[in-house]
């Protein structure tokens, strides 16, 4: 059952404290650089965007570039 989500793109709804599943998956995609990044390794996102980032570096460069 586990693997049938491997290699998936999952959906989430980003809030400040966390995530919420909508689409199954193992992995996001981040908004800036296209870089696969997996569910337990994600950190950084926006809340107001709703897009995922690999790294604080990233998050921050799409914050200063949506002003």
């Amino acid at each position: 059952m586990l693997m049938m989500n491997r290699g998936r793109a999952a959906k989430l709804h980003y809030a400040a404290n966390g995530f919420q599943m909508v689409s199954s998956g193992d992995h996001v995609v981040c908004a800036v650089t296209g870089e696969t990044i997996p569910l337990d390794e994600l950190r950084y996102w926006s809340v107001a965007r709703q897009e995922p980032y690999a790294s604080a570096e990233i998050s921050v460069r799409a914050a200063l570039s949506a002003r």
